[in-house]
């Protein structure tokens, strides 16, 4: 996952969000899920905690809230890049490339530049074919 400037700003100024991000980063998901909860109730428009959130569900296989989060991520930023990537490769995981297709144009359209986001997404939706004989 990458990591954002705001990141750091949103570690100082909330224990929460600095909890969660470190169970992150021990592969924590339920302690990352809780930390991040907390933070959310503070701050219940942040697209990137919903996004955390949604990314330690999958993780964890839980696809309908890790689906439930990302979605809540793009209705608070429609912009955000790592939740269209993270919900198109939990759509693969269930087994639904032309969801995660639409959501790799959708980057496409928000990428200027190449980002590491479509990059991602673009090489998941091709492993996935691949696996599936397509």
């Amino acid at each position: 996952m990458a990591s954002i400037e705001s990141d750091a700003d949103w570690a100082q100024l909330d224990p929460d969000f600095k909890a969660g991000k470190k169970a992150l980063g021990a592969a924590n998901w339920k302690g990352a899920i809780a930390a991040f909860e907390l933070a959310a109730l503070r701050d219940p428009t942040n697209a990137d905690i919903q996004n955390y959130i949604g990314y330690a569900y999958r993780r964890l296989r839980q696809m309908g809230p890790a689906i439930g989060h990302y979605q809540k991520a793009l209705m608070l930023n429609s912009r955000h890049r790592s939740a269209h990537e993270h919900l198109g490769e939990a759509y693969l995981v269930l087994g639904e490339p032309d969801r995660a297709q639409q959501l790799l144009a959708a980057l496409e359209n928000l990428c200027l530049i190449p980002c590491e986001e479509y990059d991602d997404l673009k090489r998941a939706i091709t492993a996935y074919k691949t696996l599936a004989g397509n």
